[in-house]
């Protein structure tokens, strides 16, 4: 069979199943008594096992199977949870985390994993032992066959319609290591030709391995006793199979239950594939329909969305054109077609939502290396992890916060003892904060380290030529942090030189800003640091300002927009070397957006001034543009691998009759 087809469904829940082993493993090692916790990192890691092994992935499959001996001691409680032991299933869980991105990545999934299984294996021979002990009583315990009165009724009313009950008994080989797999195979080849009734053991200890070598099969066919040994032994790993036909049930022994004549028969298919092995609870769950959810590739969403950007193209052209033709009717309908475009845009956005917590899960477990690395003791707190993002935003947001983090532990949070003598905690604490405000998610890291050294940094903006002697008395506190985003602070003797942060934080920003966001940065020294994030919700189809410059119109974001106003040229001032006005009581610089984009102004005479306040982080600007047109809601779109950094310009739109227009990078005029 060709398993490429299961391999998306393979590796999404291959991820799911790793990252619940490193969340149970975290919790687990803050109180190894709970064995619940040591109960559901089994699950997760025998759900593994037997998804790699019926993949072909043989060394994913036996890393889990030694990671799964370990876990089935520390259970049955011929072994304590210490912490040399969840260093060792932490190092096994990097490695198969590796092996998983390695399929991710096109692989086969093969990894040197001797060493890790040296250290694994030191309770294998124990962990074998106890599993084939027990099971061995269970099954000599159970060589007699006993129904119930459902399943009597079940094999009666199948053998009234010709079927033949045979009882099998299957042994797998001594050192075969996936026996549930086998088991689930041998299932399958059986419900091919015919249904299982019953097993001894019972399905659920036939799935957790609980068994010794040998099991049993009730099964009701049309087939030979003779076909059914040659569909057997075709599994691999079986060493025996004895297949035994049973005398019919006699109808004297049948319940005295009335039975209508056109009742249906009960289906043993139905009944016992929910209790097949190698079947978690959620794919029960969803057998059984009890689950409303399904899985989308995400190819599929995207193709999707681009269907509906074209759409609101359309639609925008389709307003243009009832507005220049004033028909009333068509004006209805276009007004109509704008509401459910409107409602569809909100479910297809809702789709790709995605909460930041499939990005902040990977925290816990980096923060405990870090912890051992830098000798330290560190508290996490994460809030708002169901907040969600478009999954764009969520697939780009992962490096610049883990950049920011490992910045906080590494030259934020001080070492224990500096801590205490300070009169601060041992443990330094670290909060990672997600929450919307408008059309916008804020992620915070904060910490109670050291704080950023107002001194050290303005020293070192000085020395690498970021800001002159001039600029330097001007600045305000704020001003002097948000320095350590320059490029100038990204090299790396600034690790040791600077108490605070400074190492290549400048990628953070251009990456924030890159998506339409910004960072910003507030510090209290020697009580701690917080860096804001603000994202936008999405990043395909946003509201816009469409001005004119000259003949050309652009489009700035919405969400860039404070106000916009008419001034008098006179209102201008000129301070320093650059023009200014007075908005609301504070200064705000001037920008004339045609000197920027290079555009002639033949307007140098008017009197009034059209401007579009807006604000990145907490630095406002006026842009002067010629006129305003409207709001429109528009898709953006790349300007493809042919006008790559272009300054000033984060993309382009089309609108409704059919020109394009460019879309602003407000970040970029900002200074």
């Amino acid at each position: 069979m060709d398993m490429n087809q299961y391999l998306d469904v393979f590796i999404d829940e291959s991820k799911e199943h790793l990252q619940t082993c490193n969340e149970k493993l975290l919790l687990l090692e803050k109180d190894p008594t709970d064995l619940q916790l040591v109960h559901d990192i089994f699950r997760a890691a025998h759900t593994l096992k037997g998804m790699s092994a019926t993949m072909g992935y043989t060394d994913l499959a036996h890393l889990t199977h030694l990671l799964e001996n370990v876990l089935d001691a520390f259970r049955n409680g011929d072994m304590a949870v210490t912490a040399d032991w969840l260093d060792i299933l932490f190092e096994a869980l990097d490695h198969l985390e590796a092996m998983v991105q390695s399929i991710i990545d096109g692989g086969d999934g093969k990894r040197d994993i001797s060493e890790v299984s040296a250290k694994l294996d030191v309770n294998g021979a124990h962990a074998e032992t106890a599993a084939s002990e027990e099971p061995a009583e269970a099954q000599s315990s159970a060589s007699d066959w006993e129904y119930d009165e459902f399943e009597r009724t079940v094999i009666q009313e199948a053998e009234e319609q010709g079927f033949k009950r045979y009882e099998i008994k299957i042994s797998l080989n001594e050192n075969c290591m996936l026996k549930a797999v086998r088991v689930y195979m041998v299932f399958e080849k059986l419900n091919e030709v015919g249904e299982v009734a019953k097993t001894i053991p019972s399905a659920e200890v036939l799935e957790t391995e609980d068994f010794g070598t040998g099991f049993q099969v009730c099964f009701l066919t049309h087939q030979s006793a003779e076909e059914i040994k040659q569909l057997i032994n075709g599994v691999s790993e079986i060493e025996h199979v004895e297949v035994i036909q049973g005398a019919p049930l006699t109808s004297a022994e049948k319940p005295e239950e009335p039975k209508s004549a056109d009742s249906p028969a009960p289906v043993p298919v139905k009944q016992e594939k929910q209790k097949q092995p190698a079947k978690n609870d959620d794919q029960a769950k969803h057998t059984a329909g009890g689950s409303k959810t399904i899985r989308v590739n995400i190819d599929r969403l995207d193709s999707l969305m681009n269907l509906f950007e074209e759409l609101v193209i359309d639609r925008g052209r389709l307003e243009q054109i009832a507005k220049e033709l004033e028909h009333n009717e068509l004006t209805e309908t276009v007004e109509r077609m704008t509401r459910i475009s409107g409602d569809l845009q909100s479910i297809i956005l809702n789709m790709r939502m995605v909460p930041v917590e499939t990005v902040f899960n990977r925290f816990p477990r980096m923060i405990r290396q870090l912890q051992k690395e830098l000798n330290k003791k560190i508290e996490l707190s994460i809030i708002g992890a169901e907040t969600e993002l478009d999954r764009t935003v969520i697939d780009e947001i992962g490096d610049p916060l883990v950049h920011l983090i490992r910045n906080s532990i590494d030259h934020g949070i001080e070492s224990p003892e500096t801590r205490l003598q300070k009169g601060k905690t041992e443990s330094g604490n670290v909060v990672l904060k997600a929450y919307h405000s408008g059309n916008h998610v804020f992620i915070e890291v904060e910490d109670d380290g050291a704080g950023l050294n107002r001194k050290k940094i303005l020293e070192k903006a000085l020395e690498r030529s970021v800001i002159t002697e001039k600029e330097a008395e001007t600045l305000e506190d704020n001003q002097i942090y948000e320095l350590i985003f320059a490029p100038g602070f990204s090299t790396a003797d600034q690790i040791s030189d600077i108490s605070g942060r400074g190492v290549g934080l400048d990628v953070v920003k251009n990456k924030l800003e890159s998506l339409g966001g910004s960072v910003s940065v507030k510090s209290a020294e020697g009580q701690g640091s917080l860096f804001s994030i603000q994202l936008p919700l999405t990043l395909s189809i946003i509201s816009v300002l469409l001005v004119k410059l000259e003949e050309e119109i652009f489009a700035i974001p919405i969400s860039s927009i404070i106000e916009t106003a008419v001034i008098n040229r006179k209102d201008i001032l000129q301070t320093h070397d650059r023009e200014v006005i007075d908005f609301r009581g504070h200064i705000v610089p001037v920008v004339y957006l045609k000197e920027e984009f290079k555009i002639e102004d033949t307007r140098l005479d008017a009197e009034q001034l059209h401007i579009i306040v807006v604000k990145k982080g907490d630095k406002p600007t006026a842009f002067v543009v010629d006129s305003f047109i409207g709001q429109q809601e528009v898709v953006l779109k790349s300007l493809g691998d042919y006008l790559t950094n272009v300054f000033a310009i984060s993309g382009a739109t089309i609108l409704g009759d059919g020109d394009v227009a460019l879309i602003i990078d407000c970040n970029a005029l900002i200074i």
